[in-house]
């Protein structure tokens, strides 16, 4: 193949009525934008299968053998794709792939349309507050703890009741199981414990990695009376679940979920973390509750006072 000018392809793959199959996304759709290609619908079918069978069942030879009992060959799956121009069985290897790929949809399509549906490209445009919205992405330049500061700052953030009913709304709206589950995490990483109750019916979620995100944000916001519930999650169909729910049980885990050096909020008594809002002057101290002391700490700009030890890095 010697097609260099891929142009042609933008109004297809530009097309909102045309959907784009793909089997593990996040590669594919940056290779594309490499290319001036910017995929706007699409189905990750990899994702998809993860949702239903678990990760270690979801990629496409997995999915193959399962669905069609048909190996297939992916001895050139790491080889430089860049090349050009392809050699005749890098060719009929990639055709083969999309054959294949056409046929695991409709494969999806008539077993497990309800994933197909949760994986529609569509569903990542459903609306958040901005300060969560980077979290979905995976792209927050600085941790949640920071990110919270900083929207306090810009008064995006009034009080930490908002902090609380931003993740609640967000967790009824959100749809993409992938944008669900680090939502979980973020509000794992907060100690939004008041959301407990709002996390649990998610360990019966059709999706097994909601099931897993659901047990993992569980057990680390320390909600010993969840644990009752995640018992039987280790007879899951689905081995991420079973193991979500074994490690999770065995686990002790800790509270200190920021890591050395970032800022923690402070801790109520009933478990939950909270934020300070246009307050100075607490018991712990300036340094403690100043978050812009707690940003030059982080930056290596740290008071002179007295030296820090580093804990040991894990």
């Amino acid at each position: 193949m010697r097609l260099r000018d891929l142009s042609p392809m933008a109004a297809v793959v530009g097309n909102p009525e045309i959907s784009i199959l793909l089997h593990g996304a996040g590669a594919d759709l940056r290779v594309m934008a490499e290319r001036e290609l910017f995929v706007v619908h699409y189905f990750d079918l990899e994702a998809a299968s993860r949702s239903i069978f678990g990760q270690h069942e979801s990629s496409l030879a997995a999915m193959l053998l399962r669905a069609f009992q048909v190996r297939l060959d992916k001895s050139l799956q790491r080889t430089d794709w860049t090349r050009r121009p392809l050699p005749p069985a890098m060719v009929a290897y990639a055709a083969r792939d999309a054959e294949m790929t056409l046929a695991l949809y409709y494969w999806l399509f008539e077993y497990f349309p309800w994933a197909l549906n949760l994986h529609d490209s569509a569903n990542l445009q459903t609306p958040v507050a901005s300060w969560i919205e980077p979290f979905l992405r995976g792209i927050s330049p600085v941790p949640p703890d920071v990110a919270i500061a900083e929207a306090i700052e810009q008064g995006v953030i009034l009080s930490r009741q908002q902090v609380v009913n931003d993740c609640r709304n967000a967790l009824t709206t959100l749809i993409y199981p992938m944008q669900r589950s680090r939502l979980l995490r973020l509000i794992a990483d907060l100690a939004l414990t008041q959301l407990t109750p709002d996390i649990e019916p998610l360990l019966q979620a059709r999706t097994s990695d909601e099931r897993a995100a659901a047990i993992r944000a569980l057990i680390r916001l320390d909600a010993e009376h969840s644990k009752e519930k995640i018992y039987p999650l280790l007879q899951d169909p689905v081995h991420d679940v079973r193991k979500a729910a074994s490690t999770a049980l065995r686990s002790n885990v800790q509270k200190d979920i920021t890591g050395p050096g970032l800022a923690t909020p402070a801790k109520s008594a009933d478990g939950s973390r909270s934020w300070t809002v246009g307050e100075t002057g607490d018991a712990g101290g300036a340094d403690d509750n100043d978050w812009k002391a707690r940003l030059r700490s982080m930056m290596g700009e740290e008071p002179s006072r007295q030296p820090r030890t580093d804990p040991d890095q894990q």
